[in-house]
């Protein structure tokens, strides 16, 4: 019997440090990866999956040791905003940060900061992207980062300011310093983000992966080649489809390159096993905004429609998450600063604008959740989007353009999960309109939402021909 009591004391004073550790938070992003580009999702859509030949096994471990998000969006689908949104946990008018060539702000509020007084250490690695800033990323304890877009061979990182050569595929080299940072920090809570230049053009996948899917082509979709409302038509308005082809060419490189950041996760999550921190840890894997690939002939991302907001978004924490999970509740990338500081028992600003996952990673079927968000891309000079505001449902959006009401969309995403069919001007959708318009007012006064002095602003269609004229003198 005092054998036995003994062997219980020991049992239990070995779980008890594990139980009460502060968990790890490790936040993996990529640039314009789409949502549906995992193979995870592929399978899942079946014949209606864009890229049947994608294979990302790495990601897809991921998935199937946590949970997949389903309805993931951003609230600004560009590169810098979305950064400052994943550290500040803020809408764009209040961080600061409306476009990509805006330093991010010294005097942000920083998950990183504020998970400190609870002993963590922080790192963030890879892509910044706010304009040319340089230096130690604001609220981090330590960075290895570079500046700008950077290049995707023989990339310059500043370690903490300081500029360091470096040789080989940049997001493999930034790979290696997060994976550094993890090794010294094992025996601590940490906060580790590392942002993959990957998959943002010029698609340059490393040589490893320059000849994955030769030669493969993607599917169409009923939006493929439909402008969108605020695009220039011929005299008679015609908005058809380009093509009734199956299979349209695709940017392979591209895919290549998740294929390359499907590697480099692969060696993290190896990593977390030797270092038996897996069940500590919280890691997340995102992107920063979607991507058009000829839906809405569009390419790039920054307006309203799903191909551009929507992400991927996989969270595994084996300790407190049950394996294999989806969720179709909307989860937003101004969530995961409070999600962090929610599990590590630190309080939530009141000025951030996210919500914490709790209560969706441990599966609380009744638990109070968004049913409706505000997005909003600002324009930014030197490109042809115009600001563009929405509110999104789970089954409708109301998209709208300040200044011109006649370019007004909304959507039955039920019925029509393209966005091919406007019905603003339909009657018998007069009601669905209302509601969203009405959902628009409620979701924009919640976040204070105003188009800030400091976004950039649309030269009138008049100045720029005087100053188009001006330059051919």
């Amino acid at each position: 019997m005092r054998k036995f009591l003994l062997l219980l004391a020991l049992g239990l004073a070995a779980l008890a440090p594990a139980a009460d550790r502060k968990p790890n938070f490790i936040y993996l992003f990529t640039d314009d990866q789409r949502w549906d580009a995992l193979s995870v999702v592929q399978k899942e859509q079946g014949e209606k999956g864009r890229f049947p030949w994608l294979k990302t096994p790495n990601l897809d471990r991921i998935a199937a040791e946590g949970v997949r998000f389903r309805n993931a969006f951003v609230v600004n689908s560009l590169c810098a905003p979305s950064r400052a949104t994943l550290v500040t946990g803020q809408y764009g008018h209040v961080n600061g940060v409306t476009n990509n060539h805006t330093s991010h702000p010294e005097g942000n509020i920083s998950v990183a900061a504020l998970l400190r007084p609870a002993g963590y250490v922080s790192g963030y690695f890879g892509k910044w992207h706010h304009g040319t800033q340089s230096g130690k990323r604001p609220g981090f304890d330590t960075s290895a980062s570079f500046v700008g877009q950077g290049k995707y061979f023989d990339c310059p990182i500043e370690v903490d300011g300081v500029a360091t050569p470096s040789k080989g595929f940049v997001d493999d080299v930034t790979t290696d310093y997060a994976s550094s940072f993890v090794k010294a920090n094992k025996d601590k809570p940490f906060l580790m983000i590392l942002g993959f230049k990957t998959c943002h053009g010029p698609f340059t996948p490393p040589p490893r992966n320059a000849k994955d899917y030769e030669g493969a082509m993607a599917r169409s979709t009923p939006n493929y080649g439909i402008p969108p409302a605020y695009a220039k038509v011929g005299p008679n308005g015609a908005k058809g489809k380009d093509t009734e082809a199956k299979e349209v060419q695709t940017k392979l490189d591209m895919f290549r390159g998740i294929n390359s950041v499907d590697d480099n996760v692969g060696k993290l999550l190896r990593l977390l096993d030797e270092l038996k921190l897996t069940d500590d840890t919280v890691l997340v894997f995102s992107s920063d905004n979607g991507y058009y690939l000829g839906e809405h002939s569009l390419g790039d991302k920054r307006s309203g429609y799903e191909e551009s907001m929507r992400i991927p978004m996989l969270v595994r924490y084996p300790r407190a998450v049950k394996a294999g999970r989806t969720d179709d509740r909307i989860v937003l990338n101004i969530d995961p600063a409070a999600t962090f500081l929610d599990l590590a028992g630190q309080p939530v600003p009141a000025t951030m604008h996210g919500r914490s996952w709790k209560p969706l990673l441990e599966n609380q079927a009744n638990a109070s959740w968004r049913d409706s968000f505000f997005y909003c891309y600002f324009y930014e000079r030197g490109f042809g989007t115009p600001t563009t505001t929405a509110v999104r449902t789970h089954d409708a959006k109301l998209i709208k353009y300040p200044g011109h009401d006649e370019w007004t969309e909304v959507f039955d995403l039920k019925a029509d999960p393209y966005e091919t069919k406007n019905l603003a001007q339909d009657p018998a959708f007069a009601g669905l309109r209302k509601s969203l318009e009405a959902e628009y007012v409620k979701q924009s006064d919640l976040i204070s939402f105003k188009i800030p002095d400091f976004a950039d602003k649309p030269e009138a269609e008049g100045e720029t021909k005087k100053k188009a004229k001006k330059k051919t003198k």
